[in-house]
């Protein structure tokens, strides 16, 4: 059976310069066991909490990545995804795991089980403006006002970041509809302040 690691650029870095055999199939493992160690790489759990903003992970794993309840953390997942998030502490969370609802998982391509890694992200302004539009097929048949019954309780004094091109889910009147950022500013994320500018103008989005 073949070693997984041979023919990876981990494989090829570690075995650079040394012996044949078993020896060097070992530095092999043990490099990417290493580089699965990094503290800030942690796998993905299901939330208890279901918020499209909130990672949670444990106290000692917060501290050991000298995090803050409320800190807004990038995230990153598979297929160069990334996202923003705030994260709180959970004592029920594993110190090896993060807790992400299926919004979070889906705006980073990845499911339970899977590793994502995360960062500090002190830098985060608040933003400007930002567009979001629907996606048609949640909202057949909705009247009214998709401002005033999803999207102004949504963001009123929560301080969410938002991520160009992230969907989140929101739930009002018996109904659930998905929106997608479309732009942010400034750009790419940003956090949605009490006057933040939210734009929901513009024809919903065809799902492809």
């Amino acid at each position: 059976m073949s070693d997984p690691a041979e023919g990876s650029g981990v494989a090829e870095e570690v075995s650079r310069g040394e012996g044949s055999g078993s020896g060097a199939k070992k530095d092999i493992s043990t490099a990417i066991m290493d580089k699965k160690k990094a503290p800030n790489r942690l796998i993905v759990d299901e939330a208890v909490n279901d918020d499209n903003s909130v990672l949670s992970l444990s106290p000692a794993k917060m501290e050991e990545l000298q995090m803050f309840r409320g800190d807004t953390v990038l995230v990153k997942g598979k297929k160069r995804k990334d996202t923003v998030c705030i994260v709180l502490a959970d004592e029920g969370c594993e110190d090896a795991k993060v807790r992400m609802n299926r919004v979070v998982r889906n705006n980073l391509r990845v499911r339970l089980g899977d590793v994502v890694s995360i960062h500090q992200c002190p830098d985060v302004k608040y933003g400007k403006r930002i567009h979001v539009l629907p996606f048609e097929d949640t909202i057949q048949g909705l009247t009214g006002s998709l401002f005033d019954t999803f999207l102004k309780p949504y963001f009123l004094e929560a301080y969410r970041p938002v991520r160009k091109n992230d969907t989140f889910l929101v739930r009002g009147g018996m109904r659930a509809v998905e929106f997608k950022v479309v732009e942010t500013d400034p750009d790419d994320f940003c956090i949605v302040a009490p006057d933040t500018i939210i734009h929901c103008e513009g024809e919903p989005i065809k799902r492809r």
